[in-house]
């Protein structure tokens, strides 16, 4: 990878704690500028809001001396000009010349296994060295420091003598390294410090390592392999480790958000977003509580409101009344370019494109062909066997455009068994849904659910509208993962650059096609979620009422929440978790983490 340059000149000492702790965790953080909340952090922040009141101001070292009495100074800034570390110190204690550092941390000290005495940890140690550093520069007497410990309400005093000066100005060197080669340092390995990491979930160290066991761990080139584009055997026949650990949750607790009746204004109090139709709040929602904002058609929004879940980053998606998802708006971000700068690299490496190309085709085809096993009413067996043949072709194919050919052939014939996976029956005395609806509307011109085969822009029947709004959908929630994980979603390695179009979210959502969009319009439809009133006519197009978009929404979210087992790891999350996590993985692939993409596929 190319080193990145131009990383701010001062280290902070909380940036030293972190790399003490966990290398990996500071290069997240001090690299890619990425920070996420915990419970930990945000008690520790809570606990640090008095402290930071303080003026900040130190009297000069000369002043102090002269004073002769004890002096206590909160929030106080320093910096180094010879080691270019910069701390903000909690507290000094300044008696004459004399000044000692105060540092708080949340925890408690541990125990010395030799003397049994407590002490403070390596990182906390190091922390308040980079705070003598500093005090000393700037001309005063430092001999010691203090760290209070809230959790146990124990002050732990350091001594600063010579050995602990030179081991902070090592990881100094150590940190300065990691940060200018851009490499990332290899995740803790089976580490009790990783479950109660903020970072966890964007770090994903066991799954990390487990992808470097099935055949993909570093070699002496990080990348050389991404240049080889010869077939490899089929990544199903390979296994994981027996166990992973989940250290991410199996769901989020955030929720997305669709507004889809038009003419809705939507404005904000605080960080609560009000939700008005013709002047009056019909709803209101906590932006801590959303995970992404989606507007079909006429919805207003307030600068105020953008601006706030921009500050929060909530992403807002954009849509138009029949669906067509038009773009993004959130935040900053992840403020890493590295990882933009392989994926620009790399999409103009034919072989890297190719390989990763016939995963992700081969997944699609053969989560179709589970599809067919799972829902059709008698799976066709002459089907079943050709789409096993052509999952097997594309992981063979020798260009991406003999892998466009046969992902076509996939799709016609999947989509020439669709209907088998389309209940007709609504209970058990056999009575036809789509009948069923027509009579109590009592309209003799109702849709039905009869699909003969695939078409778009227009969809010209119920079920194809459905699933081009699930398409749509899906393309949308890969869009906002791939740029919250620091891709441009605009360049893929399979779907080629085109205007306006979300190349890579197009090509991460291959395999998850029929597992989440198609199975989403399946369960509408089967379980009467949607039914033929729920569509209107505009000429050759058909399209969903509002009550049919709000009630389709529903099942997909609910097919988002799903629980699944990942087949590479073993532990159960849900879809959107899922997309998440593959998304990291191929980030791992670019950055030459793990040796390979292996698609989501299910049995």
């Amino acid at each position: 990878m190319i080193a990145p340059a131009n990383l701010p000149d001062y280290l902070p000492a909380r940036m030293l704690n972190e790399f003490v702790y966990c290398p990996r965790l500071f290069y997240y953080e001090w690299v890619e500028g990425i920070f996420v909340h915990s419970r930990e952090t945000v008690e520790g922040e809570l606990r640090h809001q008095k402290l930071d009141q303080g003026k900040g101001e130190l009297a000069a070292a000369d002043d102090l001396a002269a004073a002769g009495e004890t002096i206590h100074s909160r929030s106080v800034q320093l910096a180094s000009e010879t080691h270019r570390l910069i701390a903000k110190l909690d507290l000094v204690e300044a008696e004459g010349d004399l000044v000692t550092p105060v540092d708080y941390k949340r925890g408690s000290p541990r125990e010395d296994k030799a003397s049994g005495a407590l002490v403070a940890w390596d990182p906390d140690r190091v922390q308040l060295a980079v705070q003598a550093i500093v005090l000393r520069e700037n001309g005063y007497r430092c001999e010691e420091g203090i760290i209070y410990y809230v959790t146990t309400k124990q002050r732990i005093r350091v001594p600063i003598d010579d050995g602990l000066i030179a081991e902070t100005l090592g990881y100094l060197a150590k940190a300065r390294d990691v940060a200018g080669r851009g490499e990332i340092p290899l995740p803790l390995v089976d580490s009790p410090k990783c479950p109660r990491c903020s970072l966890v979930g964007i770090c994903l160290p066991d799954e990390t390592l487990a992808a470097q066991e099935l055949g993909q761990s570093r070699g002496d080139s990080r990348q050389g392999w991404l240049f080889d584009a010869a077939p490899t055997a089929s990544p199903r026949d390979r296994h994981g480790p027996e166990e992973v650990r989940r250290l991410v949750p199996a769901r989020d607790d955030l929720r997305p958000l669709y507004l889809n009746t038009q003419g809705l204004f939507v404005g904000k109090s605080g960080n609560v977003l009000k939700i008005k139709e013709k002047e009056k709040v019909v709803e209101e929602v906590r932006i801590g509580e959303l995970c992404q904002l989606n507007l079909y058609g006429n919805i207003q929004l307030s600068t105020q409101a953008i601006q706030t879940l921009c500050e929060n980053e909530v992403p807002i998606a954009y849509f138009s009344m029949g669906g067509w998802f038009y773009g993004v708006t959130q935040g900053l971000g992840v403020k890493n370019i590295f990882l933009r700068r392989e994926q620009f690299r790399l999409s103009d490496v034919p072989s890297f494109c190719l390989r990763l190309s016939r995963e992700l085709v081969s997944g699609k085809i053969r989560n179709q062909r589970v599809m067919l096993q799972r829902n059709h009413i008698e799976p066709p067996p002459h089907a079943l066997a050709i789409m096993k043949c052509l999952s097997e072709d594309a992981e063979r194919a020798e260009s991406l455009e003999q892998l466009l050919g046969i992902e076509g052939n996939a799709a016609r014939i999947y989509f020439e068994h669709f209907a088998g996976m389309i209940k007709r029956s609504g209970d058990a005395n056999g009575t036809d849904v789509a009948a069923e609806h027509q009579a109590d509307r009592g309209d003799g011109d109702a849709f039905t659910f009869d699909f003969a085969n695939r078409n778009r822009r227009p969809p010209r029947d119920p079920v194809n509208a459905l699933l081009s709004l699930a398409y749509s959908m899906l393309a949308k929630d890969l869009t906002i993962v791939t740029q919250a994980v620091g891709f441009d979603p605009y360049l893929g390695f399979y779907h080629q650059p085109r205007f306006g179009r979300a190349s890579l979210a197009l090509d991460l959502m291959e395999p998850f096609r029929p597992l989440i969009a198609d199975s989403a319009v399946l369960s509408a439809i089967n379980t009467r979620m949607v039914g033929p009133g729920d569509f209107v006519r505009a000429g050759q197009s058909v399209a969903l009422t509002a009550g049919g978009r709000k009630a389709f929404f529903r099942a997909y979210e609910q097919r988002m929440d799903t629980l699944v087992t990942h087949p590479m790891f073993g532990y159960r999350v849900n879809y959107r978790r899922i997309l998440e996590i593959q998304t990291r993985l191929l980030a791992r692939v670019l950055t030459g983490e793990v040796r390979g993409y292996l698609a989501f596929v299910t049995r």
